[in-house]
């Protein structure tokens, strides 16, 4: 049996909602990104201090929005961590 993969935001992380964008500052690379739904929603669901799994990130989303068919949304919520990690702001725990 193989163990989930975890998930933490890096803490260097500042998130500034500007109406359907949110820009996502990541202080280590000095980088900002422009970013729109479900990004900010997904980091929203990670916490900073305990490593979450993908399928705790659906679980907190499922309570606020419709995600349809439960497979296609955890391979998209997986997707989007991984682009998460390759840009610094999400590390694998």
């Amino acid at each position: 049996m193989t163990a989930e993969r975890r998930y933490q935001q890096d803490r260097d992380v500042a998130l500034c909602v500007l109406e359907d964008i949110t820009l996502l500052y990541h202080r280590a690379s000095g980088q900002t990104h422009m970013v729109i739904s479900p990004v900010p929603e997904i980091l929203y669901a990670l916490d900073k201090d305990v490593p979450t799994t993908a399928a705790q990130v659906h679980v907190r989303l499922e309570q606020s929005y419709d995600l349809g068919e439960p497979g296609q949304a955890m391979a998209e919520i997986e997707a989007h961590l991984a682009g998460l990690i390759a840009l610094g702001v999400v590390r694998r725990a």
